[in-house]
């Protein structure tokens, strides 16, 4: 499974780009169906295009216990974030049908769409949609760089656009949610342990930061006549960066869009994104109390997730593995903060690297994830 999907949106440089809607996330989908049909389980689309795979009827037997996660990716990605999560999903089913479990409750696979939010630049939209945490209205109207909306993005891919909204009947079919991904971070290389339990997602968000200046000539506008807004982007990066390290938090400006984008013109415009998380919400205030001077939009904002005290528990003594929190968002808290019991299972990560052509995760620690999510959910099933 993996060599099937190593060369879908590969890039040149060796990252992925497998953004929500366009011809290489069709080509994931068509995979997912295809593993689901292999393996003989019933497929379903929700409302936001997410896609779930069915052993057992969780309409007649559930709420089912799902696992799984994404496929879709951010510029330059790697191979992991996501993808293992889907593979280690079926080959845990593969594994407890060798084993001959036979579950009490249905057993679900999800792959969710656009949980990067790389194209249209809010995370977990899928997961956000069918819970209602992202208006319908708000989702359809959303334009990637281009200028395509998600609503035409949707149609084009030949899905019903005019669907997309909260799924209660989705969302009840999900009793448990067990989402299991790379770790993005070194606390497991720390460690020296294969595999841990995650507890909690810090709070995070995303704000959008216009700056206005004047279009002019690079070669022939003197410096004290510039009206430039790059001076102010810089201003923007200087202040994120020492507002995190003053507050104990994390800040990016990892996105930016000039214009008119030219070597020999004074940008008239520049439209930056900034990145900001934290183990706790006061830091990330102080944060952007910090730049308060710039006018900023909110476009996304996940509050702290604790995932399922008494599940982390629970599978924490069963792998007798160690639980350690995150500052990356994931499907699993939104579910969560939607009521659904949920927690994750974090992989081994050498590194730290993620996001990145560089991230990379060991042939034996991605197997220990799957042993350990196999024992998992057997015991959720017993």
């Amino acid at each position: 499974m993996w060599a099937d999907l190593a060369p879908v949106g590969r890039e040149p440089g060796g990252g992925y780009r497998r953004f929500a809607w366009t011809r290489a996330d069709h080509t994931l989908r068509e995979w997912f169906v295809a593993e689901a049909g292999r393996r003989g389980l019933s497929t379903v689309v929700d409302r936001a295009g997410n896609q779930w795979a069915w052993w057992g009827d969780p309409d007649t037997d559930g709420p089912g216990v799902v696992t799984g996660s994404h496929l879709d990716s951010v510029p330059s990605g790697g191979a992991y974030d996501g993808p293992l999560g889907v593979v280690s999903a079926f080959l845990a089913v593969d594994a407890l049908r060798a084993r001959g479990v036979r579950p009490s409750r249905p057993i679900g696979v999800a792959c969710f769409a656009d949980e990067e939010g790389a194209r249209f630049g809010v995370a977990c939209a899928g997961s956000r949609i069918i819970t209602g945490a992202l208006p319908a209205d708000r989702a359809r109207g959303l334009t990637d760089d281009d200028g395509t909306s998600l609503s035409d993005a949707v149609r084009q891919s030949g899905y019903d656009a005019e669907l997309i909204g909260p799924d209660p009947k989705t969302v009840r079919r999900v009793g448990t949610f067990l989402e299991l991904h790379i770790e993005q971070g070194r606390g497991l290389a720390d460690l020296d342990w294969p595999v841990a339990v995650g507890n909690m997602i810090w709070p995070h968000g995303r704000w959008r930061v216009e700056l206005a200046g004047r279009a002019d000539h690079a070669g022939t506008t003197a410096l004290a006549d510039r009206d430039d807004p790059m001076l102010r982007l810089a201003a923007l990066i200087e202040g994120a960066r020492a507002g995190a390290a003053r507050h104990d938090a994390l800040a990016t400006v990892g996105k930016v869009k000039i214009e008119p984008n030219g070597v020999n013109a004074i940008p008239s415009h520049v439209t930056a994104w900034v990145d900001c998380r934290a183990a706790e919400t006061e830091r990330v205030e102080r944060v952007l109390a910090g730049l308060a001077e710039f006018t900023s939009t909110n476009e996304s904002w996940t509050p702290v997730t604790v995932f399922d005290e008494a599940l982390v528990a629970q599978l924490s003594r069963t792998l007798d593995a160690p639980v350690l929190s995150t500052g990356a968002g994931h499907d699993a808290g939104i579910l969560s903060a939607a009521g659904i019991p949920a927690a994750m299972l974090f992989v081994r990560n050498p590194t730290g690297v993620s996001h990145s052509p560089d991230e990379h995760a060991e042939r034996a620690d991605c197997l220990a994830g799957v042993e350990a999510l196999t024992r998992c959910l057997a015991e959720l099933v017993a």
